[in-house]
């Protein structure tokens, strides 16, 4: 008999490398024990360096260009502030559960994100925390979406409200998040006996998100001794324990691959894009708001604008091109020279007290293999993601504390976590140097003697 399953990945979305290799190790047992026992190192992400589209950049092995899903919000036609969710239905190549499934291994994806809806596998899936809820359907089979609420009649998609003050709430909302997904994983292995399982826990990326502040002394609101400050380790302990105890439901020889989508740093601060664009002359509007609003809930001159922006991790910068926007004004003739002088003033700005802040501006077409669908222009990333943008108008400054889309304590960083054992070829702790996500579908291809595209980004690891 085969192993059962042969291969398990287990995803906790936003995992921090500094805190697993190094910080914590000594208390981490099951993942410091597959660390010594195979390979381990830092995994960079995609850029953009967040949930969507990284994971489906992971599973299929192409980028966010290729994808053409540049972020959790894309532009869904040329017409101004038309932002649409990406949900599954956007990416168009198949995954690592796909090509196993093809070649005969029963497959089992669980709360993958970037499966919401959920769709035809062999084996089974349940749909991830874009799922509106688990009224609709959110897994394949149908039937088993019914088996589960019977399970746990309170199965949860996400940590509602995780950027909310009732932090007592969105601590217990997290571990049950965690034990709802490996105890479902546990339940699948033990009735279906996957050759292959998957899941994905995103409780690690909103208790970063609720819960970094009173932990590290670098955040800018840090106080010692505030309530939670042990929330973060005491969870990423638990989270060893789930795996642990998963594992032990898992055969001798199962190959075990642990990885995080990003890593996760102190939110130190706003970049107020769209105030900036305004104080440039780039972005006009017809009424400025008295207090800080959204743009796409202001009116716009978009005659007198040339470039507008929006909020997130990271900048997304659109440039109002004549014969592309419905009333652009740069010439297309003017449009690199404007690019590059947009990018020279970007890269200039400073951190509040006029010292140099490292800013990059990714152009998509020198950044991604293809650029499909509708690119922004620009993505900024703003002292490499400790700082994020903040699309508000009407702050009336450039910098801003925090987020403002609700509290948050953390932002992601560029580089997340992998750690793979196969107890049949056991590597005693070697460190991976230069891994990228893009490498994870190429190198679990080849490592299965199955064929994929020749045009995948990544490269195949020595595991």
């Amino acid at each position: 008999m085969p192993p059962s399953p042969r291969l398990i990945i287990i995803g906790l979305d936003c995992m921090e490398p500094s805190l697993v290799f190094e910080q914590w190790r000594d208390d981490l047992p099951n993942l410091s024990r597959l660390m010594s026992q195979g390979s381990y190192g830092r995994l960079e992400s995609s850029i953009p360096a967040i949930t969507v589209p990284a994971w489906s950049c992971m599973m299929t092995g192409r980028d966010p260009g290729e994808l053409g899903i540049y972020g959790f919000r894309n532009r869904a036609t040329r017409d101004y502030q038309n932002m649409a969710i990406a949900d599954g239905r956007a990416v168009r190549f198949p995954r690592l559960w796909d090509y196993l499934g093809d070649a005969g291994w029963k497959v089992a994806a669980l709360s993958v994100p970037g499966t919401s809806p959920p769709y035809k596998v062999n084996g089974s899936m349940v749909s991830c925390f874009l799922t509106p809820s688990p009224q609709v359907t959110f897994t394949h089979p149908p039937e088993l979406g019914e088996q589960i609420r019977r399970w746990m009649p309170d199965f949860m998609m996400d940590v509602p409200e995780f950027r909310s003050e009732d932090k007592a709430e969105i601590l217990s909302n997290i571990h049950k998040l965690c034990d709802q997904r490996f105890t479902l994983a546990e339940k699948l292995i033990a009735q279906d006996q996957p050759d292959f399982l998957m899941l994905v826990d995103m409780g690690v990326d909103r208790i970063h998100h609720a819960f970094w502040k009173p932990m590290d002394p670098r955040h800018p609101d840090y106080v010692p001794g505030m309530p939670f400050s042990t929330a973060i380790h005491d969870y990423y302990c638990y989270v060893d324990q789930r795996v642990g105890q998963l594992l032990t439901q898992c055969d001798d020889d199962t190959a075990v691959l642990v990885v995080s989508d990003h890593g996760a740093q102190p939110l130190m601060g706003g970049i107020c894009i769209n105030e900036w664009l305004m104080d440039q002359g780039y972005l006009t509007l017809k009424e400025k708001p008295s207090e800080p609003t959204a743009l796409d809930q202001v009116e716009v001159d978009w005659e007198q604008t040339q470039v507008w922006g929006a909020g997130g991790y990271y900048a997304r910068i659109f440039l109002n091109v004549k014969g592309r926007e419905p009333q652009g004004t740069i010439p297309l003739k003017e449009f690199k020279a404007f690019r590059e002088q947009l990018i020279e003033q970007l890269e200039a700005i400073t951190f509040p007290d006029g010292s140099p802040m490292e800013v990059k501006a990714y152009i998509p077409q020198e950044t991604y293999q293809k650029v499909r669908g509708m690119a922004p222009d620009l993505l900024v990333y703003f002292d490499w993601l400790a700082w994020r943008s903040v699309g508000s108008v009407g702050t009336g400054e450039l910098y801003a504390k925090g987020n403002d889309t609700g509290p948050d304590d953390a932002n992601h960083a560029q580089y997340g976590l992998m750690i793979f054992h196969d107890p049949q070829a056991p590597q005693g702790g070697q460190v991976l140097k230069n891994a990228q996500m893009y490498d994870i579908l190429p190198t679990m291809l080849h490592r299965y003697g199955l064929n994929g595209p020749e045009d995948l980004r990544g490269k195949v690891l020595s595991l």
